[in-house]
């Protein structure tokens, strides 16, 4: 059975998610989640987030600057900062998906359960798992910031367009 939507609402229904992380910094496993993603909506928002509980390395805003530049050419994509829950930053753009990377079985579990209570918190909310692809299913944030605290080089791990340096 097939379905078709009047050409009216085609027009105003669009497919709007958040890709919410802490980027501190953003890596190319980020990134190619992100440009995975894209194809199936109309608008991304790239949640850059604040967790009271973690130390970063990088204000939120040089986070948010370095995001923009990485995506500077993509319309359909809005950096913002946030504080709270990442539903309330879904309710507030309009946005009806969360995409999650994952890269272990353990970042699953994690996930999953995060997943279920966001369902919870806002039912209309859909979140959409994409695993990571077979080159950045051991990259992390944290490894890049190591090796920026030992005098590493990091350019491999992290977007072309960005000098990350401390």
């Amino acid at each position: 059975m097939k379905f078709y939507l009047p050409e009216q609402f085609k027009k105003t229904m669009s497919k709007i998610a958040v890709f919410p992380g802490s980027f501190d910094p953003i890596t190319l496993g980020h990134q190619d989640i992100i440009t995975r993603a894209l194809p199936f909506f109309d608008k991304l928002y790239i949640g850059v987030g604040v967790n009271i509980d973690k130390k970063y390395m990088f204000t939120l805003e040089q986070r948010v600057k370095w995001i923009q530049q990485v995506f500077k050419e993509y319309k359909n994509i809005e950096v913002v900062g946030y504080k709270g829950l990442t539903v309330d930053l879904c309710r507030n753009v309009g946005a009806k998906f969360i995409i999650r990377g994952l890269r272990t079985s353990a970042d699953f579990e994690f996930e999953r359960i995060i997943g279920q209570v966001n369902k919870q918190l806002y039912p209309e909310i859909e979140t959409i798992y994409l695993l990571s692809a077979n080159e950045y299913s051991s990259l992390n944030s944290s490894i890049v910031r190591d090796l920026l605290i030992n005098g590493g080089d990091v350019s491999q791990f992290v977007p072309s367009r960005l000098d990350i340096k401390l």
